[in-house]
């Protein structure tokens, strides 16, 4: 792929792209600055997925998707991370459907994945424990064996308490990662059944909706054989879509924080005119452009099924979380007291980037990642 230019993207691509920006930048214009406009009305996720799609792209045809692949994805989530839009993207339809497929239990696909691609359902996936390491091999459940008459494979019961689940309070759809007597398996539970107790959280960043999902011997049904390698690749593809939605925000923190010393005059000019802060504009530019790249190769790596998708997931990961850190740290500062202000968004995408830089394990946890890879 290309990364030159438009980073290589297709005709198909940008148009995707012009779909999503143009929706989002009407809706967010009518509900007003810092307002979602889902109170009255479709929220700008269900628009998308109705009128663009965008739930189905990363799902095979058979499934009921598009049949695209993880480079639309990324198209949209680095607009959804641009205006700050709440959504099920990269919990639902990236992280919980492509650990579906990566299963590779078809009878499941064909069950679960039609209304996750169609958006009339959200899917979850109850993994990790409080330490929230997202590390295949330290997962949240314990299933045994119910024998429960009627069920596929006689049924199984699972228990355990998974936190940091995306989505986990309104999916429809509840898979559970869970370690067995042959390995660590994965297993669909009924959200609303018995034995399971959702609790949202209050997270630092408003729009991420996370859960704590308890789980009292509910019953469950297996996907497939061992998980470890279908969350593996869920994990992997969940950071390289979040890192999507991490450069859109830092391209729009930057764009506005660019704008505003424009405007703000010290000394009688226009702060944008000092030679240090031009410097600072221009370092910020680098950052956020390297950002883009790396991540925009990791999803076109994932598109072509690189075998070290892990060590690209890893690093984009990495630093598309110190980016949008440093940039909304710079946002804040140059924007002088206005800037820790409710009334003004600089306080979104700092909270977006220290809640998103956590999220599926933290920075020095992927470094350790990419150093045993490259040492050992």
């Amino acid at each position: 792929m290309d990364l030159t230019g438009e980073l290589g993207l297709s005709e198909e691509q940008r148009a995707l792209r012009d779909a999503v920006r143009t929706l989002l930048t009407r809706q967010q214009r009518d509900s007003g600055p810092g307002q979602q406009a889902d109170d009255t009305g479709p929220s700008p996720w269900q628009r998308l997925c109705t009128e663009v799609g965008v739930a189905g792209l990363a799902v095979p045809e058979c499934y009921g998707g598009a049949g695209a692949g993880p480079v639309e994805t990324h198209v949209v989530a680095e607009e959804l991370g641009r205006h700050l839009v709440p959504s099920p993207l990269v919990g639902s339809v990236v992280l919980a459907a492509q650990a579906v497929l990566a299963s590779g239990d078809s009878g499941a696909c064909a069950r679960l994945l039609p209304a996750v691609a169609d958006g009339s359902a959200v899917a979850a996936l109850a993994w990790t424990t409080a330490a929230g390491h997202w590390d295949p091999r330290e997962v949240a459940g314990r299933a045994v064996r119910a024998d429960t008459p009627g069920t596929p494979d006689g049924g199984w019961a699972v228990s355990g308490t998974a936190h940091y689940v995306l989505d986990g309070d309104r999916a429809d759809v509840l898979l559970v990662a869970a370690d067995t007597p042959d390995g660590t398996g994965l297993f669909e539970v009924d959200p609303r059944g018995g034995g399971v107790t959702r609790t949202p959280v209050t997270s630092m960043d408003p729009a991420l909706r996370l859960a704590v999902v308890a789980l009292d011997e509910a019953p469950a049904r297996r996907l497939g054989g061992p998980a470890s390698a279908a969350l593996a690749r869920a994990r992997d593809l969940a950071c390289i879509a979040l890192s999507a939605e991490q450069v859109g925000a830092a391209q729009q923190a930057l764009a506005q924080t660019a704008s505003y010393t424009t405007t703000r005059v010290q000394f009688g000019r226009p702060i944008a005119s000092f030679q240090a802060l031009a410097h600072r504009m221009a370092d910020l530019h680098v950052l956020v452009e390297s950002a883009r790249s790396l991540s925009y190769a990791a999803a076109a790596a994932a598109a072509e099924a690189v075998p070290d998708l892990g060590l690209r997931a890893a690093a984009a990961k990495v630093y598309c979380s110190e980016a949008l850190t440093q940039v909304t740290a710079e946002m804040i500062q140059l924007h002088g007291a206005i800037g820790i202000t409710w009334e003004h968004d600089a306080h979104r995408f700092f909270k977006r980037a220290h809640s998103t830089a956590q999220l599926f394990g933290q920075p020095a946890e992927h470094l350790a990642r990419l150093a045993a890879e490259l040492v050992g």
